[in-house]
């Protein structure tokens, strides 16, 4: 695992950087599963993740397939790969892993686990820096509302 690391205003924690690829009508499933066993927290927020765009999956189905064995590539399109940051906690990737296993739709999910630093902020009181969104053009979400 790697080793954290401080600057001024951040701590570098370590982490793992969890990426599962899925169809787009998993998503929600999925990640209400991931919920469940972790709230998925960076600071003041929670339900961390974020999601591709939907691209094209290549696969040949060979002996052992479900769906039998398949001469040609599938190329299935509709595909997203959501990626978030949980803790350095291996008990806490091998429930999160057979969860995302028993929920996933594929008989082989496709989920990568990389070793990852994240930051955390050391919670300065940084509300008068120009660069934050509220000091600028605002919250996305309210103009929505």
């Amino acid at each position: 695992m790697l080793s954290p690391a401080e600057t001024q205003s951040l701590h570098l924690v370590p982490c793992y950087l969890v990426e599962i690829q899925m169809p787009l009508e998993d998503v929600e499933r999925i990640m209400e599963a991931v919920a469940a066993v972790t709230p998925l927290r960076i600071g003041a927020y929670d339900n961390n993740a974020f999601q591709s765009a939907p691209g094209i999956e290549r696969y040949r189905p060979r002996e052992g397939a479900v769906a039998g064995v398949e001469a040609g590539t599938r190329q299935r399109p509709g595909v997203a790969a959501i990626t978030f940051q949980i803790d350095a906690d291996q008990a806490l990737l091998a429930r999160l892993a057979e969860t995302i296993f028993q929920i996933h739709s594929y008989q082989e999910p496709t989920i990568l686990i990389r070793e990852a630093l994240a930051s955390r902020s050391k919670g300065l009181d940084d509300r008068d820096n120009p660069h934050r969104w509220w000091n600028t053009t605002g919250d996305w979400k309210k103009a929505e509302a």
